[in-house]
């Protein structure tokens, strides 16, 4: 995993507007990039392949942006993303992570919930959808707890 840098967004972008109905936009990248949250790539053979984006703010952080490539999914790139990125946060003294998610992405709630993400509450009509607004399930991760620092263990690049 490495830094994203600017001319890593058009990548990025492509990948975004290949997976999400609701896709971020060049200006929402830049934006992080430019504000300095955490921003990172995964890569192999010069292809990106996953990327994450994490907004600090003082000892807690928000995870805003988290995706793999369709190809490269359901092969544990995205747990491996999470564990990097919760790590790089714990390098930085970050206490508690925080993230929405729509409670119909059953497959990503549990990788949430497997590395000590716990459900928080819900945030009313958070995201667009095809006809209407469709809920997000709040999370927060303790990175203190022996729990997440046990889950978060595992292989390393």
């Amino acid at each position: 995993m490495r830094f994203m840098t600017l001319g890593d967004v058009n990548t990025v972008l492509k990948i975004e507007q290949a997976i999400q109905a609701y896709p971020w936009t060049c200006g929402n990248f830049t934006d992080a990039l430019n504000h300095g949250y955490e921003c990172r790539v995964d890569e192999q053979d010069d292809e990106i392949r996953a990327y994450a984006v994490l907004m600090p703010v003082l000892d807690e952080a928000e995870l805003l942006n988290i995706a793999v490539a369709a190809g490269q999914q359901r092969k544990g790139l995205g747990r491996l993303m999470l564990r990097e990125i919760l790590n790089a946060a714990r390098q930085k003294n970050t206490r508690r992570v925080f993230l929405e998610v729509r409670p119909s992405n059953i497959a990503a709630i549990a990788l949430y919930r497997s590395l000590g993400f716990a459900e928080i509450g819900i945030r009313r009509g958070y995201y667009q959808n095809d006809h209407d607004k469709e809920d997000a399930v709040m999370m927060a991760c303790d990175l203190t707890s022996s729990k997440w620092s046990d889950a978060g263990k595992g292989q390393e690049r």
